[in-house]
């Protein structure tokens, strides 16, 4: 797989609106259609729809119906779980010491909020940003990491320029600060310390020059080149790659952003050439360059 650059001389992609929010807990009740769904939601899920808000507001869409002719795009990072809700259920899922699908069926698993499964599933955040701000056009969801960040943004430029959406929110987001995320990090050998972990969400609304033109919106850079590559390893024959990842930008705070970092840098980056370049683990070799107003 080799992707090619957007179009950078006809009618460029460029970027109308950047937004994020860091750190729970968080509150995105202001955001919400009907406050009462936020009993669904985890703090993924009020990350992203709270960096989305701000991304819109930042590109004067909040006050507009978005309706199908708006995308979303998302990376959504690991899945979170907290280690009292793990133990509950190995707690009630054993029998003699040992695991039992018995248990963990009848009893276990009604041990736990029912609502808990909704504020875990990787899709959530899309669906409580669709519903909030009235998105429906074209879709994309992948996970869980910078990698696929990249897919993202690849799929929504290409949505653009084939006219399936005038706007394209391209979000992604990463809950890190619980047991399970810590866990993985730690299994993989990772040098990532747990208090680096960040639990952040950040969101671009691109669009192409001439749409935004037209409805006077504040261009705050241009997306200037995007190379996508996926170059596969033989995991009988080779460890896979260390994650790679260098942004233009020492303004960043420390940390391991997950999906996140892109969006996030260019939310910091004020002036002048950006670029970001990653090699994943999973493949994925990608770079962008962005020239912010």
């Amino acid at each position: 797989m080799d992707q090619r650059s957007p179009d950078t001389t006809g009618d460029p992609v460029v970027l109308t609106g950047l937004g994020i929010a860091e750190g729970i807990p968080c509150d995105s009740r202001p955001y919400l259609v009907d406050r009462k769904n936020r009993k669904f939601m985890g703090p993924q899920d009020e990350l992203a729809v709270i960096a989305t808000a701000n991304a819109l507001q930042s590109a004067g869409l909040m006050e507009r119906t978005l309706g199908e002719r708006a995308g979303l795009f998302m990376a959504i990072g690991y899945i979170p779980f907290e280690k009292t809700d793990i133990e509950l259920i190995c707690e009630n899922a054993t029998d003699n010491g040992n695991f039992s699908m018995r248990q963990f069926s009848t009893v276990a698993y009604h041990k736990i909020n029912p609502l808990l499964t909704f504020r875990c599933l990787p899709n959530m955040p899309a669906f409580h940003i669709s519903m909030n701000f009235d998105i429906r056009g074209p879709y994309f969801v992948t996970y869980p990491g910078p990698g696929q960040y990249y897919m993202a943004l690849h799929r929504a430029c290409e949505s653009l320029a084939c006219g399936e959406a005038d706007i394209a929110v391209v979000g992604a987001v990463a809950h890190q600060r619980n047991f399970l995320v810590e866990h993985h990090f730690r299994r993989i050998a990772s040098t990532v310390e747990a208090q680096l972990l960040r639990d952040a969400s950040g969101c671009l609304i691109l669009e192409q020059e001439s749409h935004a033109r037209a409805r006077s919106a504040k261009i705050k850079g241009k997306l200037r080149a995007l190379s996508l590559r996926y170059l596969p390893h033989d995991p009988d024959a080779e460890s896979p790659p260390s994650l790679l990842e260098r942004c233009a930008d020492e303004e960043i705070p420390e940390g391991e952003w997950g999906p996140c970092l892109l969006p996030v840098a260019l939310n910091y980056h004020a002036s002048g050439t950006f670029r970001h370049v990653l090699q994943a683990p999973d493949g994925i070799v990608a770079s962008s360059t962005w020239e912010m107003a």
